[in-house]
């Protein structure tokens, strides 16, 4: 048995685990850290260590193979430096790097270190054993704190030339004068909201209140789901996507947001072979970024580098 210690790192949190070489999760092995906005390298180091301490401890690594990290992106100098779009504090850091030497610290031993962007992560867990698996051409997308994506062809993941591909809440929706992200994420969905005369503070506020029938909350909601549908519809057209699978906390918003979004997609598609893209709910939950970033370092570990999830 041969496991990968997985690292996801998100606007809001560190999380690791240990992962099976099925993409099971080890059990109890699970451990987080807050992150934030105002996160810096010196407090990125502690988490990295309370975290991968924290993991080890809790199981025996001594078959840890690997290390899979999954980051907020973009990354700069080939992946060596991330520049997560939601923590300025953290561009430039060399992140890979440093969680390899705590990791080394923590096993005893020095093992690979692989990085992917959150959103590429998830993509390859969803082709790998969650909702995209069998397609030829899917993507995989997160709508929550930020809004990111990934793409998997014929079971590879498409990289791009500096790793980045798949940044979808950076494109613009022309409808509505802004990126994707600025529009559809859970923190912009809760201030259009506001300034339409909502009260409430969060994402779960705006849920909950959607649910009880407030007018300005659902629109926000729907709001949401359009703009995701307009950034898919056009990714459908570029890419002739076969299944989209959405995950976030903000796409649990409201019962039918992925509902929404297809009849959108539909609706705003040109063509016909996009308007056929189907969208799906993530079926990996919340366990989907850290399976991701193992199959990142799987997928790495063979010998070309580009490795078909599942084969």
């Amino acid at each position: 048995m041969t496991s990968v210690l997985a690292l996801d790192l998100g606007g809001t949190k560190l999380e690791g685990a240990l992962i099976e070489a099925d993409g099971t999760v080890r059990p109890g092995t699970r451990v987080r850290r807050p992150t934030g906005c105002d996160s810096t390298p010196e407090s990125m180091h502690l988490a990295l260590a309370e975290v991968i301490a924290g993991v080890c401890g809790a199981a025996d690594s001594s078959d840890v193979v690997a290390v899979g990290i999954g980051s907020a992106g973009p990354f700069r100098d080939g992946g060596d430096a991330i520049a997560p779009v939601n923590m300025p504090g953290l561009h430039g850091y060399q992140l890979a790097a440093d969680a390899a030497g705590v990791a080394a610290a923590a096993l005893g031993r020095v093992v690979p270190v692989r990085i992917g962007h959150d959103g590429s992560c998830l993509a390859l867990a969803e082709a790998w054993l969650g909702a995209t698996v069998g397609s030829r051409a899917s993507m995989s997308i997160v709508v929550s704190t930020g809004v990111g994506g990934g793409i998997v062809m014929d079971g590879r993941l498409i990289a791009g030339g500096s790793g980045n591909a798949g940044h979808l809440g950076q494109t613009h929706v022309a409808e509505y004068g802004a990126t994707l992200e600025e529009i559809a994420s859970g923190p912009a969905s809760v201030i259009w909201a506001r300034s339409q005369g909502w009260a409430g503070e969060s994402g779960e506020d705006l849920s909950r209140d959607a649910a009880e029938g407030d007018e300005v909350a659902r629109a926000a909601i729907v709001r949401s789901a359009d703009a995701v549908a307009r950034g898919l519809a056009d990714a459908a057209t570029l890419l002739d996507l076969e299944v989209i699978a959405i995950g976030g906390g903000f796409s649990q918003s409201a019962p039918d947001y992925i509902e929404l979004v297809q009849a959108a997609l539909t609706e705003h598609a040109v063509l016909d072979y996009a308007r056929g893209a189907r969208v799906v709910r993530s079926a990996l939950h919340g366990e989907g970024p850290l399976i991701g970033a193992a199959a990142v370092a799987l997928r790495a570990a063979d010998e070309d580098g580009n490795r078909r999830i599942g084969a």
